[in-house]
């Protein structure tokens, strides 16, 4: 079996090489698949071949995808392209007769009012209306987004949100980096749609004292009514779209998008997920 990651030069790609690797995928059954391939090199020594996949040009994607059976699809960065781009890897796939197509969603994508909701809803639409076996992992919010978090404690001793008292279901990229490994390398995940979140739902009151603990002082946090979010993030710099785009979040957040667990994730990789100081500790 010859499985090709994309995005492997990302933060979770390398994680999900790594895992594979872990779990005894034999280097040469791995295609790393990445716009630059001098960001790879560190990849292509450990025995893995790399290949250009830019989900911007088609012809690369159909390349990396010979011999290829299974294929991780790690959702794009670029906000407002990703539908059109993960259509690309999947009429390829398609065309490729790929047997197993795994996809980096956000949780409850169907259904959720989350801002980032709705490319990863198309895409799922997508890869159902393409015929490819699938399994969809939702994924919740990586304890990693909040590194910035941590910065602005350390500088001020507060962690400023319009969050409310919503809950996330963070874990750390490892975990989920482990779960997209577990599903790529066993059977009997087809058709599942998981979804994927840490162990622990926390609140922001939570991860002020998480934070506090990492970097060893005290953090309060601050909940901001939306219009205060935004009047502070304009008196910032930021520009209005993204002004929008992280109060949007926040309110999602404060609604419930990212509350829910049930263990999923923590079953998939046989473990308990890694709590959030843990997660953090790296980050401070």
């Amino acid at each position: 079996m010859t499985i090709l990651v994309t995005g492997a030069t990302g933060q979770l790609g390398r994680l999900v090489i790594d895992s594979l690797l872990e779990r005894g995928a034999e280097p040469s059954s791995i295609v790393a698949g990445v716009r630059d391939l001098t960001k790879a090199s560190d990849i292509a020594a450990r025995g893995v071949r790399t290949a250009v996949v830019d989900y911007d040009r088609a012809d690369t994607i159909a390349a990396a995808l010979e011999g290829v059976d299974s294929v991780l699809l790690i959702s794009g960065s670029e906000v407002g392209r990703r539908t059109a781009q993960h259509q690309a890897v999947i009429d390829a796939a398609k065309a490729a007769g790929v047997g197993k197509l795994v996809y980096t969603s956000a949780p409850k994508a169907p259904t959720s009012d989350l801002v980032l909701a709705p490319e990863h809803k198309a895409t799922e639409e997508l890869i159902a209306a393409s015929g490819i076996p699938a399994v969809i992992l939702r994924n919740n919010w990586y304890t990693e987004n909040y590194a910035g978090n941590i910065a602005q404690a350390r500088e001020t001793g507060v962690v400023a949100a319009s969050v409310g008292d919503g809950r996330v279901a963070s874990a750390s990229r490892k975990d989920f980096a482990d779960a997209a490994a577990v599903v790529l390398l066993e059977d009997g995940h087809l058709g599942q749609a998981y979804e994927l979140g840490g162990d622990v739902a926390w609140t922001y009151d939570e991860l002020a004292a998480a934070i506090a603990e990492v970097i060893g002082s005290p953090v309060e946090y601050r909940a901001l009514t939306a219009e205060e979010h935004a009047a502070a993030l304009e008196s910032a710099g930021l520009d209005a779209g993204t002004v929008g785009f992280v109060t949007a979040l926040d309110a999602g957040i404060r609604d419930g998008a990212l509350a829910d667990t049930d263990g999923t994730l923590a079953r998939l990789i046989g473990r308990p997920t890694t709590p959030l100081v843990e997660g953090l500790r790296p980050l401070a």
